[in-house]
């Protein structure tokens, strides 16, 4: 059974998030490449930034009322995948 993930960065091109997209796309394929089955980018507009996994939506700009940091992202794909959290050094 294939368990390897989606991931989905839905971005503003008005705003210019473009950049943030790709460097967060670039973070997941660093840490998880083995894993995932497609990270998109998806131009929009609307001053949109979402992170979906498996079309679940993980992040939203809007609602969480900033940008997600990559560890947060990189946490819930963890999830996704049934792997445990790494530890974080605080």
């Amino acid at each position: 059974m294939d368990n390897k993930v989606t991931v989905s960065i839905t971005y503003c091109i008005i705003c210019n998030f473009r950049g943030r997209a790709a460097w967060l796309a670039q973070e997941l394929l660093a840490a998880h490449e083995g894993e995932l089955k497609q990270v998109t980018l998806v131009p929009d507009e609307g001053g949109v930034f979402e992170v979906r996994i498996n079309d679940e939506l993980v992040f939203s700009r809007r609602r969480d009322d900033r940008f997600p940091e990559p560890r947060e992202v990189k946490d819930a794909l963890r999830e996704a995948l049934g792997l445990e959290p790494k530890p974080r050094h605080d």
